[in-house]
């Protein structure tokens, strides 16, 4: 190699294009919005249950322990916080890249590129999700209402898409074939 040409470290830099078109397969993406909203939902009971059970023995362990056990409070939020990075990078790191309420409402969430998720991609998301809709209310969902592939401003943020999965997309497919 010339002094002159510039070194080369190995790295390679390929720009993908997008997956899903919502032009050429918008059974993809019909319904998504609101089955998205309801799948949240299905995954904060999810979520809030093991805590409230926890909270419920810190109060019984405060009230048998003369108060000393009320302490444990104080680790009540950050395991909260563990619990729900665990969950979703585990349950959108599965095989069906979607958490437990996604999975009845028959949508996965993919990368932007059509790979499918995993841990840390779900975590992230999870993490990303719920510093921006605390920072920016949730008003950050209305952004999926103004693109076409409806995706939210994490979305955007952490390189991912949300879709119908295979069997509810082929199942809109042939609704909307003409007989």
């Amino acid at each position: 190699m010339a002094a002159s040409e510039p070194k080369r470290i190995g790295v390679s830099f390929e720009v993908k294009p997008h997956a899903y078109d919502p032009v050429t397969n918008p059974e993809l993406f019909e319904g998504v919005v609101a089955r998205r909203i309801v799948a949240f939902l299905i995954d904060f009971l999810i979520l809030s249950i093991p805590v409230v059970f926890v909270s419920m023995f810190i109060f019984v362990i405060g009230i048998v322990t003369f108060g000393l056990g009320f302490f444990l409070y104080g680790l009540l939020w950050p395991g909260m916080v563990v619990w729900a990075i665990v969950y979703y990078g585990m349950t959108l790191g599965s095989a069906s890249s979607a958490t437990i309420g996604m999975r009845i409402m028959d949508i996965e969430m993919r990368t932007w590129y059509g790979a499918p998720a995993y841990f840390v991609l779900g975590a992230v998301h999870a993490v990303v999700f719920w510093i921006t809709i605390s920072a920016i209310t949730p008003l950050i969902l209305v952004v999926c209402l103004f693109n076409e592939r409806r995706r939210c401003l994490h979305d955007f943020l952490v390189g991912t898409i949300v879709i119908n999965n295979v069997e509810r997309a082929a199942a809109l497919r042939t609704l909307r074939r003409p007989a």
